[in-house]
């Protein structure tokens, strides 16, 4: 199938593809330290299930990065992705100043995306970002690979009520 005709695999990278818990802890304490988590976010491990599911879906779909990571992390994060092998695809960032709910952004930028072609599946580590896609209809998969349960809340918390991931 032609790549401009293969549906859209879209995967979140925080805790979905990269080990975000050798930062987690720069937002366990008050005030959070954003700057810092997002610095070491270059560091992150491979999440070797994450990188897996990225590589069988690039088979046969287009690969879309959707994350709730500040679009100043670009280079960073295209540089992460490309050097540990993950598949070519577009990225898709949160802007610097935005602020919303990562249900409201990521669902957002999933129907823009769905006007261009199928979604095929969503892959996030979200379990609200994850409920409001099938709600909408979207195929999805639950990462529920990349947090234990003492980072989870920390993580979720930064997603869903500051908006900053």
């Amino acid at each position: 199938m032609p790549d401009d005709q293969r549906p859209y695999a879209v995967l979140d990278i925080d805790a979905t593809l990269s080990d975000t818990s050798e930062r987690i802890h720069f937002l366990q304490r008050r005030p959070k330290d954003w700057d810092s988590f997002f610095a070491h976010a270059k560091e992150d491990a491979v999440l070797d299930e994450g990188l897996a599911v990225a590589t069988t879906l690039a088979a046969d779909h287009e690969i879309v990065y959707l994350t709730g990571r500040p679009e100043r992390l670009r280079r960073d994060t295209l540089k992460w992705l490309k050097d540990n092998g993950f598949p070519d695809g577009k990225v898709y960032m949160r802007g610097n100043t935005d602020r919303r709910p990562s249900v409201m952004m990521k669902l957002g930028r999933l129907k823009r995306l769905a006007e261009q072609r199928p979604v095929a599946v969503l892959v996030d580590d979200d379990v609200k970002v994850c409920a409001a896609a099938e709600k909408a209809g979207y195929p999805v998969m639950r990462a529920d690979w990349g947090l234990d349960a003492e980072t989870q809340p920390t993580l979720f918390e930064a997603q869903e009520k500051e908006g900053r991931t």
